[in-house]
């Protein structure tokens, strides 16, 4: 237990306090009943999130916001399914092999038994964490509502609550759903963040500006997963150019 609780308190930084904390506090207290002192220390030790001026963004604080809003995006159509729990253990297994992997699915289990906060954790989130982690912390969220082929309604509204906490704009949420959710021919525009109506010339401008948003050395700190998320996320916007281009005969 003291190897794990120390694990624990290097790993997460800024997410130790505030509601984070406090979630996370609760599933391992329930994981240790009696926790010992190594694990009542991390909470003291903790600046209020108010009074923290260091808005780095580590591997760490990513994987402690991303275990509490796994929880609420598996929880938002009232079924936790197989798919989903695989997705996560996979993604889980890739960033820190089994033994860490194990140890965080224990976390996430204990955190899906207790009703979370969704404004208040993502409003912490977006205090610290840095505009392009936000984005790759949403693009995880819509592949795990993602994983069974299907993104339930109640998913969708989830996942506009948690970006609208996040300050994700409109664009940006658009444009990472319409990399899941094709409705019609304009989804490939919206990903580009573009009206079907722009120039070849405002397309071009809108690939260049959305390649560099989306490039995978912007979250190259949050881990090997992370960043491998990030080049899928970055392929989906160069095939919707492409495609594009091959329907109006650009060069």
């Amino acid at each position: 237990m003291a190897k794990y609780a120390k694990w624990l308190g290097g790993t997460f930084g800024w997410a130790l306090g505030g509601p984070i904390g406090a979630a996370l506090g609760f599933a391992l207290g329930t994981l240790y009943d009696n926790s010992s002192a190594d694990v009542m220390n991390w909470g003291e030790q903790q600046a209020n999130p108010r009074t923290r001026v260091n808005t780095r963004t580590t591997a760490g604080d990513f994987e402690a916001s991303l275990l509490i809003l796994t929880a609420a995006v598996m929880k938002a159509d009232n079924s936790v399914k197989k798919s989903e729990l695989d997705f996560v253990r996979q993604f889980l297994i890739g960033q820190f092999g089994d033994a860490k992997a194990n140890q965080q699915l224990l976390l996430l289990r204990e955190i899906l038994k207790k009703p979370i906060e969704i404004r208040q954790v993502s409003l912490q989130i977006r205090s610290f964490m840095d505009h392009a982690s936000r984005l790759q912390l949403m693009h995880y969220l819509f592949q795990l509502a993602n994983a069974d082929r299907e993104i339930h309604g109640n998913e969708i509204s989830m996942l506009t609550r948690i970006a609208s906490y996040l300050g994700i704009s409109k664009k940006d949420f658009m444009s990472i759903k319409a990399m899941f959710v094709m409705v019609n021919t304009e989804s490939v525009y919206q990903i580009l963040e573009i009206p079907k109506s722009s120039t070849d010339d405002e397309i071009k401008k809108a690939y260049r500006r959305m390649a560099v948003k989306y490039h995978p050395d912007k979250v190259s700190h949050l881990g090997q997963e992370h960043q491998k998320a990030a080049k899928e996320k970055f392929q989906k916007l160069t095939e919707a150019y492409e495609r594009i281009k091959k329907e109006r005969g650009i060069k």
